[in-house]
Formats: structure tokens, sequence, C-alpha cells
């Protein structure tokens, strides 16, 4: 993935400087190639991250366009405006870029949708981001790329997750009426760092999603993520987190579903199993809006006036971040 906060340029992936020769790029890339090859031992993601840089770099016009856009390593990004996040929004997010995104003028019947995807990070983002540049330092764009880079991971994981958030509200929003979706739901008062990203009800089922990008590759062992910007253990996080939402407003969840941006899974769907008794799946977002139309396996559909309970219970004891 070459459009997040986190991600790596093409040629930190390829592992040559900016200024490399044509020659020396391609030497790069057949080298990446045969390490990354799952035949040979690789990591497939890797795999798949190496063929994306070369294809943003591998000829004379795409490598200048590249050049042009991402001096610095990212994609190009455009100013969005400011967000949304009323119920009934669906969500704010931005398209490709690091800003929060206008409401869209789409009138398509969207999911009833409460709290403000993101808006937590976004808003720790931004205290954090004048703290760093230090007290007077006066910071005419917080989200311009060539300043995000420079900041310390923790502050561009937060804007990460937040895109990331906020991209899977447009998604989930996107399902129609019959959904109702909550953001940013805190899980336990008593632990301000367990929450929800997002609970879907509908149809299909009840689902604990949170929303991921860990600036590469991930991968699945022992039932939960690994990878070199992996922190903690998010599936762990999300299944306690969906238990104690659970507890608290007498509801079943269906399932739990780590989402993470396409380049950065192998398989669109992976349905991993139980953990602590939970159906648990990574999905990439391409996938995503499949998945909670049919649901998990094994997962029962909700209709009538079961939804309606478990939307009222909901209702009753949600409280945002």
């Amino acid at each position: 993935m070459f459009d997040s906060p986190l991600s790596a340029s093409a040629y930190e992936v390829l592992g040559v400087a900016p200024d490399a020769a044509d020659d020396d790029l391609r030497k790069a890339y057949r080298l990446r190639l045969r390490q990354t090859h799952p035949d040979t031992g690789g990591d497939a993601a890797a795999f798949v991250q190496v063929q994306r840089a070369w294809e943003l770099v591998a000829t004379p016009e795409a490598r200048a366009a590249y050049d042009r856009g991402h001096g610095f390593g990212g994609t190009g990004y455009a100013p969005a405006g400011a967000a949304g996040g009323a119920e009934g929004a669906g969500g704010g997010g931005a398209d490709g870029g690091w800003r929060p995104r206008t409401r869209s003028a789409d009138t398509r019947p969207r999911a009833r949708s409460f709290g403000q995807p993101g808006g937590w990070r976004r808003e720790r983002y931004l205290t954090l981001m004048r703290e760093w540049a230090g007290r007077g330092t006066e910071l005419a764009d917080p989200y311009d790329p060539a300043l995000v880079r420079t900041a310390p991971r923790e502050l561009r994981r937060l804007l990460a997750d937040a895109l990331a958030e906020e991209t899977t509200a447009r998604i989930v929003g996107d399902l129609g009426m019959g959904y109702t979706v909550w953001h940013d739901v805190a899980a336990d008062p008593r632990d301000a760092d367990l929450k929800l990203d997002h609970i879907v009800l509908g149809p299909s089922g009840l689902y604990a999603l949170r929303s991921e990008d860990f600036g590469g590759p991930v991968r699945v062992r022992r039932g939960d993520l690994i990878g070199d910007g992996v922190t903690g253990a998010p599936v762990a996080e999300v299944v306690a987190a969906a238990r104690a939402v659970a507890r608290a407003a007498r509801v079943k969840f269906s399932g739990a579903i780590v989402v993470l941006p396409d380049d950065d899974v192998v398989t669109a769907i992976d349905e991993i199993g139980r953990v602590r008794g939970l159906a648990v799946a990574i999905v990439a977002r391409s996938a995503l809006s499949t998945v909670l139309r049919r649901g998990l396996t094994g997962a029962r559909d909700i209709g009538g006036n079961e939804l309606f309970d478990i939307r009222t219970r909901l209702q009753q004891v949600v409280r945002f971040v």
C-alpha cells in the first residue's frame, strides 16, 4: 500500500535510492522478486508489494510521474474539506488524501449511522502534531504529506488509523438502509483504550469491526496478525471489545472482522476460525461489503423483531469515545 502515512515508498520497497539508475532499479526489482517469492520461502504479501512498487516506477514515464507526485515517497494528496459525521452521514473520510472529506451529495439510501469514525484519532493526531512541532510554531497544514512523513511513527499511526476507520465507514454506509452502524464505540468505561471502531447490524448478523493500516503486509499466525508494523494483538483486542459490549447490551455478536488495505493481505477473505468463541475473519477493504451482506460462515440471519430488539439494546448502552 503506497497511500498510507505509514507506507514505504516504491524505492524503499525495492531497496534502492530515489536517484538510482534505471538499470540498477531493474536489478533491484529482480532481486526483490527472488527474495520475496513464496516458492523460494518468501512472503506472499511482500511479493505483491514488490510488484506494485515496480508498476509505479517501471518505465521512465511512470517513474517521472511518480517522482513528480511522490517526491517524498507517498502519493499525491488533494485538499478535501471538513468532515461530516452525524447520524445518517455515513461517516467522513478521505479518498486518497489525509484530510476529512466533505459529506457526499449521493442521495441513495444509506445505512443509519451514529458516531464520528476516526474522530477521536484525528483530534489526538492534531493535538500531538502541534506539540511535536513546538510551541509557537504555526502549522499551516497539519496534513501536508511532506510534514507528515517527517513526524514520529506514533503520530503517523494515529492518522493512518483515522483514515482506515473513515474508509470503512464509507463502505458500510453504502450497505443501505437495512443496516445500522455505530462508530468509535467505547467498549469499557474503565478502559479508555478498549474500543470498537465499528459495530454493524444488518440482516446477515451483528459484527464488531476493527479498521487497521499497519503500513505494510501482514499475515496470520496462531490466531492473530503479525507483520513489521503490527503492534499489540489486533484480533484478541477486537474480540475482547466485542465481548465487553455484548455483556453490557445483552446481545450476541455473530463475528469479529479486522479490515485491512487490499495491498497488505494475500487473501481477500480469510476466516481464521473462532477466538474465545467468536468467529473471526481478516478481510480486505474491497471485500468487506460482500462479507457483511452474506455474513461469516455459520452466522445466522437476523430479521424482524429480533433486529429491532438488538438495535434498541445497543442504542441504550453505546457510548462513544
